[in-house]
């Protein structure tokens, strides 16, 4: 619970200076009867007061003056709105290290299963946009609701030299920074989702790609796709293409993502859910004032019920 007018509430002290007052006037009430009244002919001639049922209206009326000060503080609760703004950015190495079999029937095709099935699984108010990366980076499909498009990118990816994963993150930056006509001055919640088996070998250094996503509050979650026996035959010759796990979390954990290892496509299916609710969700503080002025008013209402039921008046 929060409150909009926080510097409203002061007016709750004089709850209890009400309530003082009450219990004064009360005691002077009393001794007043006990110093004017012949006690002997008190009960012959006074008729007898309802005792405890005369305190229960000022109750309720003191109940309900607090509600309406709480109410007049304009009381806020943290309401979750989905973000309609919300942009994915997927990130898909296509280095020659993708050809390697360890993975069945090869990383390449894993990953392009994998990174199409998380497509299809994410919100439909989440846009989601795709990037390959192998000496370079290159935008294959722009950040938008349009699922077929995205997943259709991913079929016409094509295996290159050396890997550029700094180049891929700048790149998923850029395209998040024209999303929208808003985007330079208000870019969306993002995330990018960065899918690689190797080391960064060319371009920007990973560092840089690090400064970079803190800058623009963009986490970056990485999957190890691999194992540490994968071989690749490149001109005759077979080279081992062990996962590189370390640089990719260091880039996840110094960006707030987070670091997974995938040794096959079903090891993907939880990546989504672990990327949390932040990305899809902000949390807003809504006025509830309304609810405490409609309690405070049955409040009003049972003091006026109990007072003219006991005492055929009006508090």
């Amino acid at each position: 619970m929060t409150f909009l007018s926080p510097d409203r509430l002061w007016l709750l002290a004089l709850a209890p200076i009400l309530a003082g007052l009450y219990v004064v006037l009360q005691m002077r009430r009393r001794n007043y009867a006990v110093r004017f009244t012949n006690l002997a002919l008190l009960s012959q001639v006074a008729p007898k007061r309802p005792g405890w049922r005369r305190h229960v209206a000022a109750a309720l009326f003191l109940i309900m003056i607090v509600l309406m000060m709480i109410g007049f503080a304009r009381p806020a609760s943290s309401v979750k709105v989905p973000r309609d703004r919300a942009t994915i950015m997927v990130a898909v190495d296509v280095s020659l290290s993708m050809m390697a079999q360890d993975v069945p029937p090869n990383r390449m095709e894993a990953a392009k299963t994998a990174a199409k099935k998380f497509i299809r699984e994410l919100p439909s108010r989440f846009n989601v946009g795709v990037v390959s990366f192998a000496g370079n980076a290159n935008l294959i499909a722009a950040p938008s609701a349009d699922r077929d498009t995205a997943i259709a990118s991913l079929d016409q990816l094509s295996l290159a030299k050396r890997t550029a994963i700094g180049e891929a993150v700048f790149t998923s930056l850029q395209a998040i920074r024209t999303f929208d006509t808003q985007a330079a001055h208000d870019p969306p919640p993002a995330h990018i989702v960065l899918l690689s088996d190797g080391d960064n070998t060319t371009g920007r250094s990973v560092q840089e790609a690090i400064d970079a996503s803190r800058a623009a509050h963009v986490p970056v979650s990485t999957i190890a796709f691999g194992t540490p026996y994968g071989t690749v035959d490149i001109e005759g010759e077979t080279t081992s293409v062990s996962v590189n796990k370390e640089a990719l979390k260091t880039l996840s954990t110094s960006t707030q993502g987070k670091a997974y290892e995938a040794a096959d496509a079903g090891q993907l299916r939880d990546v989504y859910a672990n990327i949390g609710s932040s990305l899809g969700f902000k949390t807003e503080h809504r006025d509830v004032a309304a609810r405490y002025t409609g309690i405070a008013l049955l409040f009003a209402l049972a003091a006026g019920g109990a007072s003219l039921v006991w005492f055929s008046r009006l508090p």
